[in-house]
């Protein structure tokens, strides 16, 4: 039996016990006009999935998770006047079911390409206010990004509206892409404060976050932990080296002047360079030697109190091991290996 023969034979026994078998049927057809067509449950018939004793089952889950099997099996099977009226239930349905229940349905119309009903529950979920970090979550980042194109096409409808004066409608449009750049920046900053950089990775690929313009790395390292700077560094989507600001400090100068042993070793495991100049000519290897310069000779560094001696002494090390091996590669010397590279996960009780 061919594979065509078999599935001719499936339909036909699946067609029979939607017809036959009532005891297992959800579906009831509507023959030349007589009967009424309905894919929900009965309100007395059990649900699993549905914990509301009195629900008429007309947009909770269960009745939803029903409608979208029928429709699989519809377009699976060929019945397309089935399908039709499968679709048109649920975009009845969604009106009024759960965010989660639309974003179900808003995932199976994408696949089934089913553009209407996609229409219907994209619109929705834009409208729900959640924020983008929770979608990632639930549904694909193209899908994420689809949904924040409408929250921003919605945005900028609702500002055409608003009475302005001639001539300020590129001002608007600056503002608004200026806010959605500090959003963008905003929910990175708490995606990192959660060590969650994997919807960090979603917002550089789906989004197009710039790391470096954000000042990712220089954040991570001044507030996070480094396991989180190091996944941020593995991403590959951030220069080691990006100058920040007027200053021009590199995460390296911020790792060097906070004297943490463990932010300066991960960095330089990824390349910092030990050498690289702020505009005012300051490398991180100065910034280390004038801390321990004002250790020596003028004891506690005020305002620095809390800095310990020996994480300092440990910082200096690892920069200048860094800078001596550049030297010797840059000398033609050999020694590429990062022999700098230590495991201080347990710095933090030194000293």
């Amino acid at each position: 039996m061919t594979l065509e023969d078999s599935l001719r034979s499936l339909s036909l026994d699946y067609l029979n016990l939607l017809i036959n078998g009532q005891a297992f049927s959800d579906v009831t057809f509507s023959v030349e006009g007589r009967g009424q067509v309905s894919i929900v449950p009965q309100k007395h018939e059990p649900r699993p999935n549905c914990g509301e004793r009195s629900c008429w089952h007309t947009h909770c889950t269960s009745a939803v998770d029903l409608a979208l099997e029928t429709l699989a099996a519809a377009r699976s099977f060929g019945v397309e006047q089935l399908a039709l009226l499968t679709q048109k239930q649920l975009a009845s349905m969604v009106e009024k079911a759960s965010i989660e229940d639309v974003m179900k349905v808003l995932i199976a119309s994408r696949k089934q390409d089913m553009h209407q009903l996609w229409t219907t529950c994209s619109h929705l979920v834009a409208k729900s206010g959640l924020p983008p970090e929770v979608l990632a979550k639930h549904v694909p980042i193209d899908v994420v990004a689809k949904i924040e194109e409408l929250r921003l096409k919605s945005s900028l409808a609702h500002r055409s509206l608003l009475p302005h004066h001639h001539g300020h409608g590129h001002h608007h449009h600056h503002d608004l892409s200026a806010a959605t750049e500090d959003q963008k920046i905003r929910r990175m900053r708490r995606a990192l404060d959660s060590s969650d950089v994997e919807l960090v990775k979603l917002m550089v690929m789906g989004e197009g976050l710039n790391l470096d313009e954000a000042l990712a790395l220089h954040y991570a390292v001044e507030n996070c932990s480094r396991e989180v700077v190091k996944a941020l560094l593995e991403l590959g989507a951030a220069d080691v080296n990006y100058p920040a600001g007027p200053a021009g400090k590199t995460p390296l100068h911020v790792a060097a002047e906070m004297v943490s042993p463990d932010m300066v070793a991960v960095l330089l495991d990824h390349h910092a360079d030990p050498n690289v100049r702020t505009t005012d000519g300051i490398s991180p290897l100065d910034v280390l030697r004038t801390l321990t310069s004002d250790f020596l000779f003028k004891g506690a560094v005020p305002g620095l109190a809390h800095i310990e001696p020996n994480k300092l002494r440990l910082c200096l090390e690892l920069v200048q091991s860094a800078a001596l091996v550049i030297s010797r590669e840059e000398g033609g010397g050999g020694g590429s290996s990062r022999w700098w590279n230590h495991d201080l996960s347990a710095t933090d009780d030194i000293g």
